[in-house]
């Protein structure tokens, strides 16, 4: 991990011309810091929390409870 330190008004530029990503420090108060991210539409940005949350939604999705699948299993059995 690279760790930088920098001041209010002061960037970090990630990425090549094309897909350049640029990070801007707007406020410091306290223990919480305010940035500015300027990328293109082509690149997501999201907060850390977040994605692990989708990530956890999309894996119990992903896995039905017992019940749901002998559930659908006798609906099966009863269709024949």
């Amino acid at each position: 991990m690279l760790v930088l330190s920098r001041r209010i008004g002061e960037s970090i530029v990630v990425g090549a011309s094309a897909e350049r990503v640029t990070i801007t420090v707007l406020e410091v108060r306290g223990d919480v810091v305010r940035i500015g991210i300027d990328a293109p539409r082509s690149v997501r940005v999201h907060r850390a929390e977040l994605l692990e949350q989708l990530a956890e939604t999309n894996t119990e999705a992903a896995s039905p409870s017992k019940d749901a699948v002998d559930s659908l299993t006798q609906a099966l059995r009863d269709r024949r």
